[in-house]
C-alpha cells in the first residue's frame, strides 16, 4: 500500500488541534442562527489574523429543534489564517507556499482512475433523498449569514463537472443553496469565468442535463485547487496531484468513478453520514436561455 504524503481533513484537523489552532465546540450550537455569526466574531472582533482559529462543532442542533448526532462541521479549518493555510499546503514556511504552487501548476500529473473508494462506502438514490430530514436535509448545513440568507449554503464545495465534447473534468468552489432534500442552486459566476457554468453552455445547447459531483470535506490540499484558476481545458486535478512535489501523492490520490454521473472524485472522500466528509451526484438541467 503507497504512503500518503498529505492529510485527509479529519487527519488536518488533528493537526489543527494539536497545534493549538482549533477551537472545540460540544455545547449545543443552532446550525442556523449561532454556528457562522460566532465563528464571524473573531475576523470582526479585532483579533489579530495570526489568533484566529478553526472550529469543530460536535452538538449540532437547527432551528426547527433537530439534533444532528454523530455529525460535526468545521468552519475556517481551510484558511481562516495563513498558518492554517501552510499546515494545509503541507509546506515547512509560508514561503514555501507560492513556490509549492508554480511547481504544481507547471508540472501537472495525469489521474489515475479506480473503481471503488470511501465515497462509495454510503450510498442513497430515488426515494431515499425525498422528504424532511432526508437526502441534503440530513446534513447540518448552515445559514452563513443569518437574517440575510435565505436558507442553509454550501460554501466550500469542490463542485466537479466534465465537457461534454473533451470530457476534461473542472473543479470550482461555488456556493450552493438547499432548495430542497434533493436539490442545490449552485451559484457559478459567469464574470469569473468559472470553468463550470463553460461546461453547462456547452450542455445547454445539446439540451440535456450536466452531471455534476459536488463533494464537500475534501483533503484541504485538493480543496485549496477550487478557487483556483488553472486555465479553461485544464483537468482540475492534475495540478493538485502535485503539490506536495512527491510523487507519492500522485500513486495514492486516484480518482473513483462517481456512481449516476459521468464525473470522477478524488478516492479519499467517505461517504455520508461521516459529516466532513461527503459527495452528492446531481445533474444541472438545461434551461431556455431566451426566457425573460
Amino acid at each position: 500500500m503507497t504512503t500518503r504524503t498529505y492529510a485527509d481533513l479529519q487527519e488536518h484537523i488533528e493537526t489543527l488541534d494539536r497545534a493549538g489552532l482549533l477551537h472545540r465546540i460540544d455545547v449545543p450550537v443552532n446550525k442556523d442562527t449561532q454556528m457562522h455569526p460566532l465563528v464571524r466574531w473573531q475576523f470582526r472582533g479585532g483579533i489579530p489574523e495570526k489568533d484566529r482559529k478553526a472550529f469543530l462543532f460536535t452538538n449540532i442542533v437547527d432551528s426547527k429543534g433537530r439534533c444532528f448526532d454523530n455529525m460535526r462541521v468545521v468552519v475556517g479549518a481551510i484558511a481562516a489564517n495563513p498558518e492554517i493555510y501552510r499546515i494545509g499546503m503541507n509546506v515547512p514556511t509560508l514561503d514555501d507556499i507560492g513556490p509549492a504552487w508554480e511547481r504544481a501548476l507547471a508540472h501537472p500529473i495525469p489521474p489515475r482512475l479506480v473503481e471503488s473508494g470511501h465515497v462509495h462506502d454510503v450510498i442513497i438514490t430515488g426515494a431515499g433523498l425525498m422528504g424532511p430530514g432526508r437526502g441534503l436535509e440530513a446534513l447540518p448545513v448552515p445559514i452563513s449569514t443569518p437574517g440575510f440568507d435565505a436558507a442553509p449554503y454550501l460554501t466550500a464545495t469542490c463542485v466537479i463537472t466534465k465537457d461534454p465534447e473533451t470530457g476534461v473534468q473542472n473543479m470550482g468552489t461555488y456556493r450552493g443553496m438547499l432548495k430542497s432534500s434533493d436539490r442545490i442552486g449552485m451559484m457559478m459566476l459567469v464574470a469569473n469565468r468559472a470553468g463550470g457554468i463553460e461546461h453547462w453552455k456547452e450542455h445547454n445547447k445539446s439540451r440535456k442535463p450536466m452531471p455534476m459531483a459536488i463533494v464537500l470535506g475534501a483533503p484541504p490540499i485538493v480543496g485549496f485547487l477550487g478557487p483556483q484558476k488553472v486555465g479553461i481545458g485544464v483537468e482540475f486535478i492534475f495540478p493538485s496531484r502535485n503539490l506536495t512535489g512527491q510523487a507519492e501523492f500522485a500513486r495514492a490520490a486516484g480518482l473513483v468513478a462517481s456512481r449516476r454521473v459521468c464525473c470522477n472524485s478524488p478516492r479519499r472522500f467517505r461517504g455520508y453520514p461521516r459529516c466532513c466528509d461527503w459527495a452528492a451526484a446531481p445533474a444541472s438541467p438545461p434551461i431556455d436561455s431566451d426566457r425573460p
